[in-house]
């Protein structure tokens, strides 16, 4: 079924509520763990029609945050869904707390259950208010980037269609676009502290009734950390600081070189030739039929996968104006089907939703298949290593999309996801800064950044810019404001993806084996155990990152 032909209805909270809290007493009086398996298969049923039908209007806000109906239907579930999941917490407590559990630990698997345990730790009805009003605001902070109207030559860009400007080869246009993105966020900064504080505050308020002493511990519980911790995290930054903080700092080097200028800029952070990056060739529509070509040719599976996509017309990728900014992939399990959303902007942007948001919907087909409903439940680092490695696997197909330009493109990538592993972990940083500091004032939590700037990307120059130069750069990036503790994940995965890229280039063929391995695999298992399975190794490690680093040194320095 396509998309646009997917009914809609209004899930009955009340019958949803009641259905689960009957499901929940089934399970506590069945005598058996064949049984209660069974009645998990109804639970499956209720979760999928739930999702489904959550998910298709959440879509459908994003597709345009004008449109009334579905503003009021995303308002709907943003207030009435911690309700309801507060119930199904307590049909997770019954399972965990099952005289059944070694029966249903061998149908389900062990990862299902730390995740419970999680889940148990995260969760509780009295949070509820918190948890609506934590929604309210991010949608107020969504809503907000969404409506930017910058005035350009004429016409009216969001921050979206502003990106290509940001990129240009022509650094005046670079600097007055620069200038525009600089001038909505210095204009709505008021606004932009005033949400961050309430965000942090409810956070913490969520947090300190659960017990804990701030948002930290319950942010890693809440983001499925089921088999590292906050003493991981640390070391893997560290590592990061120490080893890759040079590396990219001689990259950057060599591209102020390379742009033929005596000193980079902010604005000069996003371009990497002096002709201007590489530019997809073609329309969309273009761009999306190579894409089925580039798909049809890897493998068998990647065939299937790509033209179920398109035939079910599941990608909304254009760029308009009342669109919401950014890009993901999401799943209707109702129809087993990926969707992806993106903002198509005429930069190399464009291709990289065909490689990385795919690789994330091409493990969610995968796993979609898969009757245990709980191995699709993957953490963020391992979701992150199919999309991230996705971008490596497709560039062999890379003159497609750029023609005489692919290996300029090829080039970009690498140094690209070089330079972007300090600032992943700058934004992990400055978040465990600001959520063990609560009571952080809007300036000292500015200075927090600027000070991690020097750290992470001691090249960065915001000289011009008030609001970046004073420290608000971080206000761009919405993982902040919706998803805490989100970011790190990026910079795990992007480190494995790495590592396949160093495979791929000695064994294509073993490379793809294994990580069409990992994508099947999904979350039977945990992360640190999945990683040395596959033939990687797990970037907690000592010396992980150090090898890495030699080994892309040979490549580019």
């Amino acid at each position: 079924m396509k998309f646009t032909e997917m009914p809609y209805e209004r899930v009955d909270m009340e019958k949803a509520c009641a259905r689960i809290k009957e499901l929940t007493e089934q399970f506590k009086a069945a005598t058996s763990g064949e049984e209660q398996f069974e009645i998990h298969k109804k639970y499956y049923e209720l979760m999928n029609e739930v999702n489904t039908m959550s998910t298709i209007a959440y879509i459908r806000q994003n597709v345009d945050t004008t449109d009334e109906f579905y503003n009021k239907e995303k308002d709907f579930y943003d207030e009435q869904t911690p309700i309801f999941y507060n119930l199904v917490v307590e049909y997770e407590r019954a399972m965990y707390e099952s005289p059944f559990r070694d029966y249903l630990v061998s149908v389900i698997g062990p990862v299902a259950f730390k995740n419970m345990e999680l889940s148990l730790k995260a969760n509780d009805e009295k949070l509820i208010p918190l948890q609506q009003e934590e929604n309210a605001l991010t949608s107020e902070y969504d809503n907000l980037i969404a409506s930017a109207k910058i005035e350009w030559e004429g016409d009216t860009l969001n921050l979206s269609l502003l990106r290509p400007y940001l990129e240009s080869p022509d650094r005046e246009i670079r600097a007055k676009a620069w200038a525009k993105n600089n001038a909505f966020f210095e204009e709505n900064a008021e606004k932009l502290d005033e949400l961050y504080d309430k965000l942090v505050k409810n956070r913490t308020k969520q947090a300190q009734m659960l017990g804990y002493e701030n948002y930290v511990e319950l942010g890693y519980y809440r983001m499925g950390r089921n088999c590292y911790g906050q003493a991981e995290v640390e070391n893997f930054r560290n590592q990061i600081k120490k080893y890759f903080v040079p590396f990219a700092t001689k990259l950057h080097e060599r591209r102020r070189q390379r742009l033929g200028l005596e000193k980079l800029s902010c604005i000069d952070g996003g371009v990497y030739f002096p002709q201007g990056n590489p530019t997809p060739i073609g329309t969309p529509e273009e761009i999306m039929a190579n894409g089925q070509k580039m798909y049809s040719e890897l493998s068998a599976e990647t065939k299937e996968f790509f033209d179920f996509m398109m035939e079910g017309e599941l990608f909304d990728v254009l760029g308009r104006k009342t669109k919401k900014a950014g890009g993901y992939m999401t799943y209707l399990p109702l129809y087993h089907a990926p969707f992806i959303f993106a903002n198509f902007n005429g930069t190399s942007g464009d291709v990289d939703v065909i490689t990385h948001e795919c690789g994330h919907a091409f493990q969610g087909y995968l796993s979609g298949q898969d009757p245990i409903q709980e191995h699709a439940d993957i953490t963020m680092e391992t979701a992150e290593i199919h999309s991230m490695s996705m971008e490596f696997f497709a560039e062999k197909w890379m003159e497609l999309f750029f023609g005489d330009r692919a290996d300029d493109y090829r080039s970009m990538h690498l140094e690209d996801a070089v330079a972007f592993i300090p600032y992943g972990c700058m934004v992990d940083e400055f978040q465990h800064i600001v959520y063990a500091n609560p009571e952080m004032t809007p300036d000292e939590r500015n200075a927090a950044w600027a000070k991690l700037e020097k750290e992470y990307r001691p090249h960065v120059d915001y000289t011009g810019y008030k609001r970046f130069e004073e420290g608000g750069f971080w206000q761009k990036q919405l993982h902040i404001y919706d998803m805490p503790f989100y970011y790190i994940d990026y910079c795990i995965a992007q480190t494995c993806a790495m590592e396949y890229k160093v495979m791929m280039d000695e064994d294509y063929k073993k490379a793809w084996e294994s990580y069409l391995t990992l994508c099947k695999l999904s979350a039977s298992d945990f992360f640190t155990n999945m990683i040395p399975q596959v033939g990687l190794v797990s970037p907690f490690e000592d010396g992980c990152i150090k090898d890495m680093v030699d080994k892309l040194e040979k490549r580019l320095v």
